[in-house]
């Protein structure tokens, strides 16, 4: 794998409480030789009717990933999801870009350089 080349697992359908150890052994196989600390993505656009199985099924992706020296971002999360990871208390875990090299997260509200 390219050290530029994201690495995305894609989740979709409807996921039950017994896909969780299949999801973690898929991303585990992506990180397999990814380079040490790239970013990991999980996209959700193709999850139809998240509920509490995804939620953990995602928390489980995301101490995965932390095991395996990665950070671990959910994008494209319907407002649905959303609002679940936010009930659950895993949103700004989950839904937040992990942090870059400088430590800090985009998004922030420093001014730049030569900006007023």
């Amino acid at each position: 794998m390219d050290d530029t080349d994201p690495i995305v697992l894609r989740v979709g359908g409807l996921i039950e409480p017994a896909d969780a150890p299949r999801l973690c052994g898929e991303l585990a196989a992506l990180l397999d030789g990814a380079a040490p600390g790239a970013a990991a993505t999980v996209d959700a656009a193709a999850l139809v009717r998240p509920g509490l199985a995804a939620v953990d099924a995602l928390a489980r992706l995301h101490l995965t990933a932390h095991r395996l020296g990665h950070p671990l971002t959910v994008r494209n999360a319907r407002p649905d999801l959303r609002a679940l990871l936010t009930l659950v208390g895993l949103a700004d875990r989950l839904l937040r870009p992990p942090d870059d090299p400088g430590g800090r997260t985009a998004g922030t509200t420093a001014s730049r350089p030569g900006r007023t």
